[in-house]
């Protein structure tokens, strides 16, 4: 698959050839939604507690006598049925992450990395520069790169400041490393735009364990 090289004025500029194994790869959903389940799941940080009435630091005294009130009999203020109480069965702090084989997760990643090149919504520009950090010439770019979408700016590690600098405070614009690519982000914004050196940077890490998974899939 070929698509078009832009450069920061929204101007064809080259075609680069994408990489069959990651960006026309077998595209599961199953295993997409997963990952996007693990990765929302693995941010819980899961540190919250109530008290239950073991643990309520009320008076220990019976409440009232036990008979001739005509009221229940009843032992402790710390009870759950009392305002100022414990809790019954309240939650606790827990351990939410869940474990999915790296395989899997590089696999979900070219299942969406190939739902966003197949559909047009994969943006590659020759680089990623500006001359000075402006806010205004970011949003502009972006918007004849991207038209009037969210964007996921995908950034190469020596990368840029200024690009950074200028892109952080638009709207609907998320800025991430290429190495810190992730399902999540990938199906949460419309656009996707990277550099050539983002692109040759995802090429290198997902393609060293992914030539035999393309010709299997090739095979099915």
């Amino acid at each position: 698959m070929e698509v078009p090289v832009m450069n920061m004025a929204g101007e064809q500029v080259d075609q680069v050839e994408l990489s069959p194994a990651i960006f026309e790869a077998k595209i599961n959903r199953g295993l997409m939604h997963q990952a996007l389940v693990r990765q929302l799941a693995n941010a819980r940080q899961g540190t919250h507690k109530a008290k239950t009435r073991g643990e309520i630091n009320r008076t220990t005294a019976k409440w009232y006598r036990q008979k001739g009130t005509g009221r229940a009999r009843h032992g402790s203020r710390r009870a759950p049925i009392f305002v100022g109480g414990g809790v019954a069965h309240g939650p606790k702090p827990r351990d939410y992450s869940k474990d999915m084989p790296r395989k899997m997760r590089r696999a979900a990643l070219r299942s969406a990395l190939s739902i966003k090149a197949q559909t047009g919504n994969l943006v590659v520009v020759d680089k990623l520069q500006v001359a000075a950090p402006r806010t205004k010439e970011m949003s502009m770019a972006l918007n004849r790169l991207a038209g009037d979408n969210s964007v996921l700016l995908l950034l190469p590690a020596a990368g840029d400041n200024n690009v950074a600098l200028s892109a952080r405070n638009l709207r609907d614009v998320k800025l991430l490393s290429d190495t810190y690519l992730n399902v999540r982000d990938l199906l949460g914004y419309e656009k996707v735009v990277l550099s050539l050196d983002s692109l040759e940077a995802i090429e290198n890490f997902l393609g060293q364990e992914d030539a035999y998974t393309y010709a299997m899939d090739e095979e099915e």
